[in-house]
């Protein structure tokens, strides 16, 4: 598995060899650094930790992992601690899955939130109704059952959208285009996971 964190930079379009213009979102990608590597043995799984965006200063708790972001990919790697990743190990035309926070978007009704159609606009009895849920059930079992679809916060969840193509690798400036919009704000921290062919 290929693993690299980055962070959004936004959206833009390169033009393919037809003349189609096609939707890309850029990516500043690594350089990342191993900081631990996890064996099966010693911690009961296999996976490795890695930092992403150097602090500039750093507190007394953060030596040895002078990182603004440490995440953890699990699987079996063949790292070792204080090895890099970068954008090399992606090529255009390989397919991605890319795993981001996606904006908030605060209080949201159940229009706003789940897509409900609301009341009829009617002239008559009904006042001030037209966006409200409706009846949420009166009889058993006199409780509002979990997952209900209500009012609520709408956004700031972990999103992964698949098989992204990665149709652009900068590898001077770090930065992957990846086909299509990711989830997240500009600036946010973005999780890149591909297959190593074969």
């Amino acid at each position: 598995m290929k693993f690299i964190l980055g962070k959004k930079i936004g959206m833009t379009q390169f033009f393919s060899e037809n003349g189609e213009a096609v939707p890309v979102t850029l990516v500043e990608a690594g350089p990342c650094t191993i900081t631990q590597v996890k064996k099966k043995e010693k911690d009961g799984y296999d996976a490795i930790q890695i930092g992403f965006s150097k602090l500039k200063k750093t507190k007394k708790s953060q030596e040895g992992k002078p990182f603004r972001y440490l995440r953890e990919a699990s699987g079996s790697f063949n790292f070792s601690e204080n090895d890099e990743i970068s954008v090399d190990s992606f090529s255009p035309g390989e397919k991605v899955n890319v795993s981001a926070v996606s904006k908030g978007k605060g209080f949201a009704g159940v229009m706003k939130r789940w897509n409900f159609s609301g009341a009829a606009m009617s002239s008559h009895g009904t006042k001030k109704t037209n966006r409200k849920p409706g009846s949420i059930g009166s009889m058993y079992p006199q409780r509002v059952m979990k997952g209900r679809k209500m009012a609520g916060r709408m956004g700031a969840d972990k999103v992964t959208v698949k098989n992204l193509e990665v149709v652009d690798v900068n590898k001077d400036k770090n930065i992957i285009a990846v086909k299509g919009a990711l989830p997240g704000k500009v600036g946010s921290l973005v999780t890149i996971k591909g297959l190593y062919e074969g």
